[in-house]
């Protein structure tokens, strides 16, 4: 799979909120998700929505006057190419330095556990 671009924090919360409305979406079911967190104004949204169109993450089709909004990227899809990213940039691709940086974190025993227990089951 090639690389995603990173999305800018204000075009990824909208992403977010697609992924989590279900395809597709209406500006208003949006607006709704959106309000809860990260609440925009609507020129705001339409605009990031434009840009997310431009830069192929989202395909938007008119209904009349209204407009739907399908996501082009999915999420698994965004989140691993961004997380291998992330690896590569911080890591180097380097395992045992992820590893150590992941104790050193503060994570708790049981999540190294959990984490642990995904991996023997290839659950991840």
């Amino acid at each position: 799979m090639p690389p995603i671009r990173r999305l800018p924090d204000t075009e990824l919360e909208v992403m977010q909120a697609l992924w989590d409305c279900g395809a597709p979406a209406s500006r208003a079911q949006l607006e709704e998700v959106l309000y809860k967190t990260h609440p925009m104004a609507l020129t705001t949204l339409l605009t990031l929505l434009s840009r997310l169109a431009e830069k192929g993450f989202v395909r938007i089709e008119k209904q009349g006057r209204a407009s739907c909004y399908t996501p082009l990227v999915s999420r698994p899809d965004y989140l691993a190419s961004q997380s291998k990213s992330l690896f590569d940039k911080l890591f180097g691709g380097s395992m045992p330095a992820f590893a150590a940086a992941l104790c050193d974190s503060g994570i708790s025993g049981e999540d190294l556990k959990e984490l642990r227990e995904l991996l023997e089951r290839r659950e991840l």
